[in-house]
C-alpha cells in the first residue's frame, strides 16, 4: 500500500487528546499528502522561493520538501528548463496583473537527471492594498501525457506527410454526397488543380465520375455486404472528359453506435496495366501473322456457342478451310510470299463474315469459321462466298497468284456435341473435299470415319515396314541420247506390304507429314549404295545410282554426315552416288540449302536438280548450287510436240544447263516424238517409260550386261 494511503488509514477519525485546531491541521496534512502532485506556496521573487511544499515534492522533483523550502538546497527557479523560465514568468505575471488564475506547462530537471514535463495551476494571494503576498497552487507531473501527445503529433505529421505525398490517391467520401477529403495525388489523377477544387466540383460521384452508371451503387453495396472492398476496378472520367481505369480499396467508417459515417480508401491508376493486360490477352488469343483469332480463342468461342446452342436449341456450324496451292507457293517463292498470301486470304475471309461470326487461323494454311445461330442455307451461301473470294487472283511482290480452297463443314447438333468432335469432323470433311478435286465444299458424313481409320492403319503399317523388310528398290535406267547406252539409274522405292504392292504416291506424303521419311530415306540411301557396290563386285558398271532426298532430310542438317557414313560402311565410291534434290526443296532457304549441298559435293558425290522448271529459281540462284545436272520436269514434256510454250521452255532449260556446263536429262519420256524433239534440241540424257520402266535390281543387272537397248 502506498505510504500516503497508509497515512490516510492511520489518521481516519478523531484523535483522542488533541484539540480541534490540531485535529484540523492533521486532517489538512493528510489531505495534502494524498494529492497527486505538489501543493505549494511561494514568494513572487526572482527565485520563486518556496515557503511551503507538500510531500508530493519528492515524487515530482526528487528533492525532499525541506530542500526546496527557502531555497535551502536548490530553488524552484533553478529546476526549470532555461528555455521555459522566461515564458512561464511572463504568463504568471500577466495572470497576476489581471487577477486571474494562471495555467502553464514547462519542463523541470529531476534530481535523477531526467527531464520532466509539469503542469502548474495557481493564483496570487493579495493583501488589502492589492499587493501580491504569495503564489499558491499545484504542480503535477504530465510527462507521460506530453509524450503521448508528442507521439500523436508525430503520427499525425507522418500521416499528413503520407497523405500529402503519396503516389496513390487517398479519399474519404460520404454515402450520400461527394468527397469529404482527398489528397493531392487523387486530385492530379482525376485532372483537378487541387483537392479543394475536386471536392467542390465533383459532388455526384456516380454520375460525374464513373463511366458505368450505377457503379457507385455497386461500390456501396459491396461495402455494406463485406465492410470493405479490394481491387474494385472501374472506368472513370477525368475532368477533361478522358477515360481512365482505376482500382479502389476502401472500407466503411462507423461511429461507436455502429452508424455509418463515411468511406475511406485508396485509388490506384491502372490504365497502363489494363492496356498491357489487353495487349497480352490479344497476343495470347490472336495469330501474330494474320491478326485473326487463334486456336485458343476459337476454342473459347466455340465452347460458348455450343453452350448457347444447348440452352436455346439453335444450330452451330464449323467450317474447316485449307488453301489448296499454298504449299507449292510457299516452297517455291519463299516464306515472305507465303506470309503475304496468308494475310491476304485472312482479310478476304474476314470480309465474308457478318457480325457475330468468327474466323480463326488454325495452323499453317488452315482456317476455321464458326457460325452460331445459323441454318444450312446460310452455311451454304457463306461457303460459296468463301470459295469465290479465295479464288480471286492477287498480286504479291509483283507476281499474280491464284489459289483455291477446300472446305469441310460439321454441324451441331448432328455431327458432334463438343468442340473437339466438331473440329475433327470438319477436318475430315475438308480432306474429303481435297480428294474430290479441291476447290469445293463437303459436309461431314459418318462414312468419313472409315477413311480416317484407313489412314491411321496405313501409318501404323508404314512405321513397321522397315523392321519387317517390306521395302524394295526398283531402278529406272537413264540413257545417253546419242549412244543409247545406260549412263545411270534412279533408285525408286516400292512397298510390298502383306496386302499387296503400295506405290510411293500412296505413302510418301504420309511419311513426309509424320517424319517417317527420315528413316525411310536413310534406308533407301543405304540399300542403293549396297546394291551398286554389289554390281561393282559382280563386274557390272560402274554407273552412278541416283537417290532422291526429301525436304526433311535437307532441313535436318546432318545429311552430309549421314551420307559419308553410308559410303564408308558400304564401300561405294562417292562418284557413283548421285543425290537428287528438287528446285522447290532448296528455294525457300536457298542460302542454307547451298551450304548443305556444298558439304555433300565435298564428299565427292554427284548432285542433280530434279523437277527443274517448276519453281522460280533465277540464273544467279542456280549458280549457287554445286549441281552437275538438271532434270527437266515431266510436266513440260507432255505437250512439247504440240504446244509452242512448252517447247520453248524445254529449249530454254537445255540451253541454260549447257551454258552453265551442266548435263541436262529429260524425265518422263513416253513417246518417240518426245525423244526426237529432245535429240534435235541437244538434250544429253533421257529417262521414261518409252525407254524402260523401273525394274528390280536383278533385271537391271541383266540389262546392264546386255546393253541391248538401241538409241
Amino acid at each position: 500500500m502506498p505510504e500516503s494511503q497508509k497515512r490516510s488509514k492511520a489518521n481516519d477519525g478523531p484523535v483522542p487528546g488533541l484539540d480541534g485546531v490540531k485535529q484540523r491541521e492533521r486532517l489538512l496534512t493528510t489531505l495534502l499528502s494524498n494529492v497527486d502532485g505538489m501543493i505549494y506556496r511561494c514568494r513572487n521573487d526572482e527565485h520563486w522561493t518556496m515557503e511551503f511544499v507538500s510531500e508530493g515534492c519528492l515524487a515530482l522533483t526528487g528533492y525532499q520538501p525541506q530542500e526546496l523550502i527557502l531555497n535551502r538546497a536548490v530553488s524552484f527557479e533553478q529546476l526549470m528548463h532555461p528555455d521555459d523560465r522566461e515564458p512561464v514568468r511572463a504568463a504568471v505575471e500577466a495572470a497576476l496583473r489581471e487577477r486571474r488564475r494562471y495555467e502553464v506547462e514547462y519542463r523541470i530537471a529531476h534530481a535523477d537527471g531526467s527531464s520532466r514535463w509539469v503542469w502548474e495551476r495557481g493564483a496570487g494571494s493579495f493583501d488589502e492594498n492589492g499587493q501580491v503576498e504569495s503564489l499558491e497552487g499545484i504542480i503535477q507531473d504530465v510527462t507521460e501525457r506530453k509524450r503521448a501527445e508528442q507521439s500523436l503529433g508525430e503520427a499525425e505529421r507522418r500521416y499528413r506527410s503520407i497523405f500529402e505525398n503519396a503516389i496513390e490517391g487517398i479519399f474519404q467520401s460520404s454515402p450520400d454526397a461527394g468527397y469529404v477529403t482527398v489528397n493531392p495525388a487523387l486530385a492530379r489523377m482525376y485532372g483537378y488543380d487541387s483537392p479543394e477544387q475536386l471536392i467542390g466540383l465533383l459532388r455526384d460521384i456516380d454520375r460525374q465520375l464513373y463511366v458505368e452508371h450505377g457503379r457507385r451503387t455497386q461500390f456501396m453495396a459491396a461495402l455494406a455486404r463485406d465492410g470493405s472492398v479490394t481491387n474494385f476496378e472501374s472506368q472513370v472520367y477525368r475532368r477533361d472528359g478522358s477515360v481512365m481505369w482505376i482500382s479502389e480499396n476502401a472500407r466503411e467508417v462507423r461511429d461507436a453506435e455502429g452508424r455509418l459515417m463515411m468511406y475511406e480508401g485508396t485509388v490506384e491508376a491502372i490504365t497502363e496495366r489494363k492496356l498491357h493486360d489487353a495487349a497480352m490477352r490479344y497476343q495470347a488469343t490472336h495469330d501474330a501473322l494474320t491478326g485473326l483469332p487463334n486456336r485458343l480463342l476459337l476454342q473459347e468461342r466455340l465452347q460458348q456457342a455450343l453452350a448457347s446452342a444447348r440452352e436455346h436449341g439453335h444450330q452451330v456450324a464449323v467450317a474447316f478451310i485449307d488453301l489448296d496451292q499454298f504449299k507449292l507457293i510457299n516452297d517455291s517463292l519463299g516464306h515472305h510470299t507465303g506470309d503475304a498470301l496468308l494475310r491476304t486470304m485472312a482479310q478476304r475471309l474476314r470480309a465474308c463474315l457478318r457480325d457475330g461470326e468468327l474466323v480463326a487461323r488454325q495452323s499453317g494454311d488452315e482456317f476455321v469459321v464458326l457460325l452460331g445461330r445459323t441454318h444450312r442455307g446460310a452455311i451454304a451461301y457463306l461457303a460459296g462466298l468463301i470459295l469465290d473470294a479465295i479464288s480471286q487472283p492477287c498480286v504479291i511482290g509483283g507476281r499474280e497468284l491464284r489459289v483455291t480452297c477446300s472446305i469441310g463443314i460439321s454441324l451441331c447438333p448432328g455431327d458432334g456435341e463438343d468442340a473437339a468432335s466438331l473440329l475433327r469432323h470438319a477436318d475430315m470433311a475438308m480432306y474429303r473435299a481435297k480428294e474430290a478435286g479441291r476447290n469445293n465444299v463437303q459436309y461431314y458424313t459418318a462414312d468419313m470415319q472409315s477413311g480416317v481409320a484407313g489412314r491411321l492403319e496405313l501409318l501404323t503399317r508404314l512405321g513397321q515396314a522397315i523392321e519387317r523388310n517390306e521395302f524394295r528398290l526398283h531402278y529406272q535406267p537413264k540413257f545417253d541420247l546419242r549412244s543409247g547406252r545406260i549412263t545411270g539409274a534412279e533408285a525408286l522405292i516400292r512397298w510390298e506390304s502383306p496386302d499387296g504392292m503400295v506405290m510411293p504416291e500412296a505413302f510418301i506424303p504420309l511419311a513426309e507429314e509424320t517424319g517417317l521419311i527420315l528413316s525411310i530415306g536413310h534406308w533407301v540411301l543405304r540399300a542403293a549404295c549396297l546394291q551398286n557396290r554389289a554390281w561393282l563386285d559382280a563386274g557390272i558398271g560402274p554407273i552412278p545410282v541416283s537417290v532422291n532426298l526429301s525436304r526433311r532430310q535437307i532441313a535436318n542438317g546432318d545429311i552430309a554426315a549421314s551420307v559419308a557414313a553410308v559410303l564408308a560402311d558400304t564401300g561405294l565410291p562417292a562418284e557413283l552416288l548421285e543425290l537428287e534434290v528438287t528446285e522447290s526443296m532448296v528455294m525457300p532457304d536457298a542460302e542454307q540449302a547451298a551450304i548443305t549441298l556444298q558439304r555433300l559435293r565435298a564428299l565427292g558425290v554427284r548432285l542433280s536438280m530434279d523437277d527443274f522448271g517448276t519453281g522460280y529459281s533465277s540464273l544467279s540462284q542456280l549458280k549457287r548450287f554445286p549441281v552437275q545436272s538438271l532434270k527437266i520436269d515431266r510436266s513440260f514434256l507432255r505437250e512439247v510436240t504440240t504446244d509452242a510454250d512448252s517447247a520453248a521452255i524445254v529449249r530454254a532449260i537445255i540451253s541454260l544447263g549447257h551454258n552453265l556446263d551442266l548435263r541436262v536429262l529429260a524425265e518422263g519420256v513416253e513417246t518417240a516424238e518426245q525423244q526426237a524433239f529432245l535429240g534435235a534440241n541437244g538434250c544429253d540424257e533421257l529417262q521414261g517409260f518409252y525407254l524402260a520402266r523401273p525394274m528390280p535390281a536383278e533385271r537391271f543387272g541383266e540389262l546392264m550386261r546386255s546393253q541391248a537397248i538401241s538409241p
